[in-house]
């Protein structure tokens, strides 16, 4: 195996193992507030339940995601150095704001997780959008260094150097708008198939049980509506690569 094989090899498992959690932590703070907002408008203890069961589970994926994700980023420098010297003046940015998204989730996850009955029922509700809002941002940040490896802007090559550099275009390449909706819609509908399925179980086991039909219908709304969205935003995708990587369409 040669030495280029093998970083690449390495590469790609660590992004197929920190994608897994990293889905789940742009989707799963989301039904986890919408549990706790049911519960507030209607009194239902079982949502409750349901909101604090989610938020552990979001919080074990969230620490596993956070570890994967930081040997990414020393793999970055240290299996493709010449790369990260070259592109490092312009992904930057993003990789920069990452993580800021990054502790502000961690930080209202915190809050979310510790403040049952500690904080205002409001101020505890806001702080899971928080950890919702940021866990989106910090992937859809992530995602625009991908846009720019496809479609490279924002600088200027002269006798083989990249010169004027600018961070704002690098940031919103050709391909970001189309990459960063179909990743958004992706982390939602995905982790509302994973979650539906486990709570389907549930129902068959349990065919009765108040906790698996809350949950079945918190999930399966979010299933129903990301399916048909997540078609629409890989038609445009497709249609992108199309117009600017026909080689790497065919």
């Amino acid at each position: 195996m040669t030495d280029l094989l093998a970083a690449r090899s390495q590469m790609a498992i660590s992004l197929g193992f920190h994608i897994l959690f990293a889905v789940a932590g742009m989707a799963m703070p989301l039904f986890m507030v919408v549990a706790e907002w049911r519960h507030l408008r209607t009194g239902d203890a079982v949502y409750r339940e349901l909101a604090q069961r989610w938020a552990k589970g979001t919080a074990i994926l969230f620490a596993v995601g956070a570890v994967s994700g930081t040997v990414l980023s020393f793999e970055l420098g240290l299996l493709w150095p010449r790369f990260m010297e070259h592109a490092g003046p312009l992904v930057g940015l993003p990789f920069s704001l990452e993580g800021f998204a990054f502790f502000l989730e961690a930080i209202f996850l915190g809050v979310y997780l510790y403040g049952w009955d500690r904080v205002a029922p409001r101020v505890h509700l806001l702080s899971g959008v928080a950890v919702a809002i940021s866990g989106v941002v910090s992937g859809v940040f992530v995602t625009a260094v991908n846009s720019w490896m496809n479609t490279p802007t924002g600088f200027r090559l002269e006798d083989g150097e990249i010169v004027d550099v600018n961070v704002w275009a690098a940031f919103f390449s050709p391909a970001f708008p189309t990459q960063a909706t179909h990743m958004v819609l992706a982390a939602y509908t995905s982790v509302a198939f994973i979650v539906l399925g486990i709570h389907a179980w549930g129902l068959r086991q349990e065919p009765g049980s108040r906790f698996h039909q809350r949950a079945f219908g918190i999930v399966f709304l979010a299933a129903l509506v990301g399916t048909p969205l997540q078609v629409v935003s890989g038609d445009f995708a497709a249609k992108h690569l199309a117009s600017h990587q026909p080689t790497k369409l065919a």
